[in-house]
């Protein structure tokens, strides 16, 4: 694989060029103790006007609204990484209409959105933010109350860092957002069902996994949780940071990196002393506190980190295809790496696919991705776990290794259903034939859009896989299998 020398790589773990025009109404702004106000009425047939003009295969792969949908932008109490109080917000999307999908209690669809490095993060933006647009179409249009937190950190949240990949701070985080939720749909008198599925994707497959393991040890009002679907999720945090150190670093792996850190530094304050002992002196000024930004677009123009090159060029070891992410201008020490794979060697994890996690790394880091990896419990209730198996950002591997744990500690098969999008359909009964071809379709159309040159079309499929291309046929997937779950 030949260097990148101008590839966009999406910051956002969806990233999706929508390309959404035109206006929603705006509702009058309603201020509730509860925190939760009326910010816009979209339109059923608006929408669908919207999507046709903005974004056709998106419309073909949803369908055409079925529901008119009421946007509420809530605010909520949560805590931090390290437990300290702060607040946070989110959006509520509640459908309505005279469609059979849009009247009577509807089911909760609680939703985890993907990385982004954006401050200004709000899925209460609809016809703005790419990611609260598939979710309104895919999910809310089509008769499911959303719950979607922006999570702490972001929009108007006053912590200062987002504490990524903290599964216990961010299952805490997502249930806040849905019991602040359940208060709201009594104060404006929203018709629910007790039925709640979860889902996220890429970080947000990681949260939404979290807060279901969180929600079985719990109870949580009027809420009984129907299903779990997690989409490109890095559930298997232990297996893809040791992949990563060892030599086959992911796509984005220079944004991941300084929030992982930071986040797990404010959480357990052991992972160095200074960051200057991880990050080469060129990025370690400042990078506490560089993301997320209120400037996202200016992080690799001003070379506030680099776009690629995760090790320097003659760090080793180095898989096969992986160079582009070894170069100059690196951003992480070799002095550093190479007590991270000593550690790997001196305390391997994963060696055992059911007991992954009987390790004791002494590394802080490895430490942390131990902690949070989620294979550590089964869930009670049926799963489904979809991504695309080529994911060069949150590689397949993840989903793999979940699925077989789970599996390995007594789930049922039928309980459990895993879907690789990129795949060949097994035959005529394949229930996910549909999401398979066009994926497939979506795909090549990637490519040839690229030019004839095949390692120009294989990068632009390279760029836009995880953010883009397999976002909406997991999406529909995950919507199929809650709608079969929930009609059972």
């Amino acid at each position: 694989m030949r260097q990148i020398h101008h590839a966009w790589i999406a910051l956002s773990a969806v990233v999706c060029a929508i390309g959404i025009n035109g206006n929603v109404t705006a509702a009058p702004q309603e201020s509730h103790s509860h925190g939760a106000t009326l910010v816009a009425t979209l339109d059923a047939n608006v929408f669908g006007q919207m999507l046709a003009a903005g974004n056709p295969a998106l419309m073909q792969i949803a369908g055409a609204p079925k529901c008119t949908i009421s946007v509420y932008s809530m605010k909520y109490r949560t805590v931090g990484g390290a437990g300290e109080r702060t607040n946070a917000s989110g959006a509520i999307m509640v459908p309505s209409g005279s469609d059979p999908a849009c009247a009577g209690p509807r089911p909760v669809l609680l939703y985890a959105h993907g990385t982004t490095i954006d401050k200004a993060f709000n899925m209460a933006n609809i016809s703005g933010n790419p990611e609260a647009t598939i979710v309104a179409a895919m999910y809310a249009a089509q008769g499911f109350i959303v719950v979607a937190p922006n999570y702490a950190g972001y929009d108007t949240s006053a912590l200062p860092y987002h504490p990524y990949l903290n599964a216990n701070q961010q299952s805490e985080d997502v249930i806040d957002s849905l019991q602040e939720a359940h208060k709201a749909f009594h104060q404006f008198g929203v018709n629910y069902s007790r039925k709640l599925v979860i889902t996220g994707y890429s970080q947000g497959g990681h949260v939404a996994m979290a807060a279901q393991r969180a929600l079985q040890f719990r109870h949580i009002d009027d809420f009984t949780v129907a299903a779990l679907a997690g989409m490109s999720g890095p559930y298997a945090v232990s297996l893809i940071g040791d992949a990563i150190f060892g030599g086959s670093p992911d796509l984005g792996g220079t944004v991941f990196l300084p929030l992982i850190t930071n986040s797990w530094q404010k959480a357990y304050g052991n992972l160095y002393h200074s960051p200057s002992d991880i990050y080469e002196s060129l990025y370690a000024t400042g990078i506490e506190t560089l993301l997320p930004s209120t400037t996202p677009d200016t992080i690799f123009t001003l070379r506030k980190l680099p776009q690629l090159e995760l090790f320097a060029r003659d760090s080793l070891p180095q898989a096969p295809g992986f160079s582009i992410f070894f170069g100059p201008g690196n951003l992480i020490k070799t002095s550093y790496r190479n007590q991270y794979l000593a550690d790997m060697v001196a305390h391997p994890c994963g060696t055992n696919p059911a007991a992954p996690l009987n390790c004791n790394p002494a590394n802080p880091i490895r430490k942390a991705t131990v902690k949070n990896d989620l294979r550590n419990y089964v869930p009670n209730v049926p799963v489904m776990l979809c991504g695309g198996g080529a994911d060069p950002t949150v590689f397949f591997a993840s989903t793999q290794a979940t699925a077989g744990y789970f599996i390995a500690h007594g789930m049922p098969a039928a309980a459990l259903t895993v879907l690789d999008v990129d795949s060949a359909p097994t035959g005529v009964t394949d229930p996910f034939a549909a999401a398979k071809i066009g994926f497939a379709q979506a795909k090549a159309a990637t490519a040839a859009a690229a030019g004839i040159d095949p390692v120009a079309q294989a990068q632009a499929v390279m760029v836009a896989y995880h953010g883009s291309l397999v976002v909406p046929f997991c999406m529909a997937s995950a919507r199929a299998y809650f709608q079969n779950v929930l009609a059972h």
